[in-house]
């Protein structure tokens, strides 16, 4: 099973670095950043709005927890963003590509 790693961070900088950390450390075998996104959410009963950097990365989903815990100690926040949504099916050849990165 594949999965794509949701995780919101302070800006593009952040999302960088952490995406740098789970690369190197073979838990991820691609990330994207999305630069800028308009959050809206509730924090300690108060409506909050922040400009914040979408980091997606791609495992294999027995990685997923790892990669949580690797992201957690890493990011700036208290409570980090860190969703995970599994792939059901994709290119074939993609997969493989994304298994074989992670399997060396």
């Amino acid at each position: 099973m594949y999965s794509f790693v949701y995780i919101t961070t302070s800006g593009v900088s952040e999302s960088k670095k952490i995406a740098k950390i789970l690369l190197k450390e073979k838990l991820v075998a691609c990330t994207n950043i999305v630069p800028r996104i308009e959050s809206t959410y509730l924090w300690n009963g108060e409506i909050e709005e922040d400009s914040e950097s979408l980091l997606i990365a791609k495992t294999l989903s027995n990685k997923v927890p790892e990669v949580t815990e690797r992201v957690k100690r890493v990011h700036s926040y208290d409570i980090p963003c860190i969703l995970e949504f599994e792939i059901k099916s994709g290119s074939p050849d993609y997969l493989e590509w994304m298994r074989s990165e992670l399997l060396d």
